[in-house]
């Protein structure tokens, strides 16, 4: 694993990983229970044949329990057997393979936007130096509501109202969620690094913008980040190992501050949701200053999702600016 960008020149080194399973729903079936109750005559193809009050109450007995032994069948199964994801995409989709990010736009109409021609991530270069206005961040600590959604391991969500801010521009953008990737989808001057992390946010008004961080290999070209890695530790304790639904571990909060660089420099661009339905609109706020995680994380992370990205995009004649 390469602890400095690798080019995009280069084969990608997870280009052949393993395709994504995709999530599977549970579908069951609750039989309809119909039972007759009074009858005095039992019909055969050959005759009708009298049955007794005591046949008629042992029958209807043996019908009741019948019923009883299936609905508790039927609820045992829901509550014993996992869970499914939560179902976010109709249509499934994947990372590689026929329903990779080349056939996603021809998967569902839904995803028509992810053939548009302001879509994400890209590669950054060629960028315009302005003068941008400075990022402010205000977040906190709060619980964690963590999910490994079937395409990243980590994903924590904040329900709006959070009280989480990213002031940038004269808009307030409140925080919905964050997220991982191996390796970073955006790339910088034709080269990508080893994870990268997504904030989206929202704002009062219906925007929506993302930040996009860059994360390095610890080592001695980038010494660990003790606020970094105190944040990492405690994700990574309870990334989980299995799709499924999202959930609030008891007792746990954490600051997603620990997770931004100290400089908040940045390159901005107009873009879309990096995965299906692709949705474009999106303003890209990409920082230049990464962080660093150690291998060990990285590795762990690794093994659960190899290559959870989307290749650049064409820009398509967008201007990406830089701040000085």
């Amino acid at each position: 694993m390469s602890r400095e960008p690798v080019s995009l020149e280069k084969a990608h080194p997870l280009q052949k990983a393993l395709r994504q399973n995709r999530r599977s729903e549970l579908r069951m079936g609750h039989p309809l229970i119909h039972t007759s109750l009074g009858s005095e005559v039992l019909d055969t193809p050959h005759s009708r044949i009298p049955v007794s009050a005591s046949d008629g109450a042992r029958k209807e007995g043996d019908t009741l329990r019948k019923a009883w032994m299936t609905a508790g069948f039927v609820i045992g199964a829901m509550i014993f057997l996992p869970a499914a994801p939560r179902a976010q995409w109709k249509t499934p989709w994947s990372y590689s393979g026929a329903d990779g990010p080349a056939h996603w736009a021809q998967l569902d109409p839904a995803y028509a936007a992810c053939g548009g021609k302001e879509q994400s991530p890209i590669n950054i270069q060629n960028s315009v130096k302005s003068h941008l206005p400075a990022m402010k961040f205000e977040l906190k600590n709060g619980p964690l509501d963590i999910v490994n959604n079937g395409y990243t391991a980590v994903r924590v969500d904040y329900a709006p109202g959070n009280g989480n801010f990213v002031f940038v521009g004269g808009e307030r953008y409140e925080l919905t969620q964050f997220h991982f990737h191996h390796p970073s989808e955006e790339f910088i001057n034709g080269r990508y690094y080893t994870m990268g992390m997504h904030f989206m946010l929202k704002s009062s008004n219906g925007k929506t913008a993302g930040i996009a961080i860059m994360v390095n290999v610890a080592g001695a070209n980038h010494p660990a980040e003790p606020p970094v890695e105190n944040v990492v530790d405690t994700l990574w304790k309870y990334m989980p190992t299995k799709a499924g639904k999202p959930h609030v571990i008891p007792g746990v909060e954490i600051n997603p501050a620990g997770l931004i660089p100290r400089d908040t420099a940045y390159y901005v661009y107009m873009g879309s949701v990096t995965a299906p339905p692709c949705t474009e609109g999106v303003k890209w706020y990409v920082l230049k200053t990464p962080v660093t995680i150690s291998r060990e994380r990285i590795e762990a992370f690794a093994k659960l999702y190899p290559h959870d990205v989307r290749p650049p995009q064409p820009l398509n004649g967008r201007v990406v600016e830089e701040s000085k």
